[in-house]
């Protein structure tokens, strides 16, 4: 076998919570798991760190229902930052997500390689268009990027929201890549 597809087989770390913490991380793992069904790998990563988990945690509740923006869209730009970064775990689960809020499997696919036809509502493209060169490009975001998507009708929360939740993904799909945790099931 060579030394690069070994790679992605095994994850280079296995996370273990603090013993003085065990309580707390099997607490917000099971809360976890009963809002998705499942403890997600990617997730399980930040068991060495409680308050990193419950801050993640925090974060991923905040963007999936805290924000105005739709969880479709949500799961949208994560998809596409994913994508981007070439994170298969991220690209996999929001795939998944997608597909289960109703959308088509081939346009979200199709989207990868032109973000012009993800299956989002025409007033959303811009505001995945910014939150995707904010994490490209981010010197090049413009006051004209920011006026458009306020022209569609989205609010300067909004615009930071979407911008967090594609920057935060990015910062996560490095986290997992660095790792090794490239698919649901390494830490099985």
């Amino acid at each position: 076998m060579n030394q690069a597809a070994e790679k992605f087989e095994m994850p280079l770390i296995t996370p273990i919570a603090p013993a003085e913490d065990q309580e707390r991380v099997d607490n917000i793992l099971k809360a976890v798991n009963e809002h998705i069904g499942f403890i997600p790998d990617g997730l399980r990563l930040f068991i060495f760190s409680p308050p990193l988990l419950e801050s993640f945690v925090g974060n991923i509740s905040y963007f999936n229902g805290g924000t105005s923006i739709p969880p479709s869209l949500m799961a949208m730009i994560r998809y596409l930052v994913s994508s981007k970064a070439e994170c298969t775990f991220c690209i996999d689960m929001n795939e998944g997500f997608l597909v289960n809020m109703g959308a088509d499997l081939e346009q979200v696919r199709a989207a990868r390689s032109n973000p012009d036809l993800a299956p989002v509502e025409e007033n959303q493209r811009p505001l995945l268009a910014l939150a995707l060169k904010s994490v490209e490009t981010p010197e090049n975001v413009m006051e004209q990027d920011i006026q458009a998507v306020r022209q569609a009708g989205w609010s300067d929360r909004e615009i930071f929201d979407a911008i967090a939740q594609a920057n935060s993904n990015r910062a996560f799909n490095n986290i997992l890549r660095t790792f090794n945790i490239e698919h649901q099931g390494v830490f099985s």
